[in-house]
């Protein structure tokens, strides 16, 4: 088998683009950044709802709440991870969730199973007046009903390939990739 191709979908300047989009539409559908609060799915919708706060607090003056949810143990597949997931922190604002605007940021939402594990975690801290679902990319793909209220950019890309989000905090750069499986 050959390895897989790589290809860049979106550079680093389309990617900034795209999040100060973003940020504008998340305080817009929130209804303001009174009652706002920006929590990211490890590991990379962390990253991503930071840099979506800190283009807020650009636009807006004022920084949003902001929070991390781990979802492992919440996952339909948890068995398939095997007998020892690594599980990370879940930390919300310590005002809580409660009748807030909480708006969920990913970076590829494919599935669905990600997102639908995050709602029940999510509520099983409190009952937001509102909850959005943010994502940097929609691959398409769906097995749940599920979809994202703020899209960064949407592709139709095959089952087998991988839409693959960089940050630089991980990956020591920005910007989105396909990963075509070998064929």
């Amino acid at each position: 088998m050959s390895e897989p191709q790589r290809q860049l979908l979106l550079d680093h300047q389309a990617v900034r683009r795209i999040l100060a989009r973003m940020a504008h539409e998340v305080v817009e559908q929130a209804g303001g950044i009174e009652r706002l609060t920006l929590v990211g799915i490890h590991r990379r919708g962390v990253h991503l709802a930071n840099w979506l706060a800190r283009e807020i607090e650009n636009a807006e003056g004022v920084a949003p709440a902001t929070g991390t949810l781990d979802i492992t143990l919440y996952r339909d597949d948890l068995m398939a991870i095997g007998p020892r997931p690594v599980v990370g922190e879940t930390r919300l604002p310590i005002d809580g969730i409660e009748q807030r605007a909480v708006a969920i940021v990913d970076d590829v939402l494919f599935t669905g199973r990600t997102v639908r594990a995050a709602l029940d975690e999510l509520t099983d801290f409190g009952r937001p007046s509102r909850i959005l679902l943010c994502v940097l990319v929609d691959r398409g793909g769906r097995e749940l009903p599920i979809q994202a209220d703020i899209v960064g950019k949407s592709y139709n890309i095959p089952s087998g390939d991988l839409v693959e989000v960089m940050v630089p905090e991980i990956d020591g750069q920005l910007g989105v990739a396909l990963v075509k499986e070998s064929r």
